[in-house]
């Protein structure tokens, strides 16, 4: 890849916001390369929700239909880990991948998502995308009428809590690490019949993908069908780090701060999905890569056009009249002819 010509844009992540993205700059007829490490976050899920017309469509399944569009459009899919990032001195990005190869770009579309740093709970990275979660409208319907923990790690628990009581009359909150819940938090937990239970929680027991139980650090257990835990979401941000860019951190994480619509204060580069917006669903990041795709498109637009209008204009440019003399006119031009004698 190090002779590989200058694409218009570079997308870095082939999860559904890149690949709307593609999508969209491929059918203005950009050339578009999408770099895909192929570790989609939603992976351990069985299915996506709340995607209009492929609703419960298995994660692969629907981003091997992604790629599948962006090619049928002249993208090119191009696996592989990007390392590091920086650009040339013509202005172009240069992405290098882990083995070694180069691709650059006009413009840079980070859609590298997130990393979800889970409770240090031993059984919770095995559970979850499956029993162990932390959506409810990724997975709420799913564990509907079920017996549903919520292990508490920060105030925000709380709200966990009130969104998953909506889908069964049965759970359990066990405070676990987070601050002991105020008065008025008593009496919500109370009018809903919210069970609460002390003490630190230290692992869940199992049976294959399926909780069976939570078990505190006394030994109790407390059987469960599902447990909802709150992760930190970590943006993967170190490429834009690598471009002068500054990560935010909120509390429920890090992110890569942009205007609507994806501009980031970096020239140049642009962000989508997951990796601006820790929330964001398939479904909204799908439609944010789209209109991010937009928005670099009609940058390069007006780019395309300054260098059109400029390049008509040069022929007539003091600059050009000038060369033009010299070549057809000599010295002439100053009065002298070529023998140097005064004309």
């Amino acid at each position: 890849m190090t002779d590989h010509p200058i694409n218009d844009v570079a997308v870095i992540g082939g999860g559904a916001a890149g690949l709307a993205a593609a999508v969209t700059l491929a059918r203005s007829l950009r050339s578009v390369v999408v770099i895909d490490a192929g570790e989609p976050r939603n992976a351990p899920a069985a299915g996506v929700h709340n995607l209009l017309g492929r609703e419960g469509m298995p994660p692969a399944e629907l981003l091997a239909a992604g790629r599948a569009e962006a090619r049928g459009y002249g993208a090119t899919i191009l696996p592989g880990r990007a390392v590091t990032a920086g650009r040339a001195g013509d202005g172009s990005f240069v992405v290098t991948l882990a083995d070694g190869g180069t691709v650059r770009s006009r413009r840079l579309l980070l859609a590298t998502g997130l990393v979800d740093e889970l409770p240090d709970l031993p059984g919770v990275r095995a559970l979850w995308g499956r029993s162990v979660l932390h959506c409810p409208f990724c997975h709420g319907w799913e564990v509907r009428g079920r017996r549903i923990g919520v292990l508490g790690s920060s105030p925000l628990s709380l709200h966990q809590v009130l969104l998953f009581r909506q889908l069964t009359d049965t759970v359990t909150l066990f405070l676990h690490t987070m601050p002991e819940p105020d008065d008025d938090a008593w009496e919500q937990l109370a009018a809903l019949g919210v069970r609460v239970v002390s003490g630190v929680v230290r692992d869940l027991r199992a049976e294959g993908d399926a909780l069976r139980a939570v078990v505190l650090e006394d030994g109790h257990e407390f059987a469960l069908d599902a447990l909802t835990v709150a992760p930190r979401f970590v943006a993967r941000g170190e490429l834009f780090e690598q471009l002068g860019g500054t990560l935010t951190e909120q509390p429920t994480g890090v992110f890569i701060p942009a205007a609507p619509g994806g501009r980031t204060d970096v020239p140049g580069v642009w962000v989508a999905g997951n990796s601006t917006d820790l929330t964001a669903t398939v479904a909204v990041s799908a439609a944010a890569g789209a209109v991010a795709g937009g928005g670099i498109h009609g940058e390069l637009t007006v780019e395309d056009t300054a260098a059109a209008v400029s390049a008509r204009r040069a022929p007539f440019s003091a600059a050009a009249e000038a060369e033009q003399a010299r070549r057809v006119l000599g010295d002439r031009r100053h009065g002298v002819d070529l023998a140097g004698a005064p004309r």
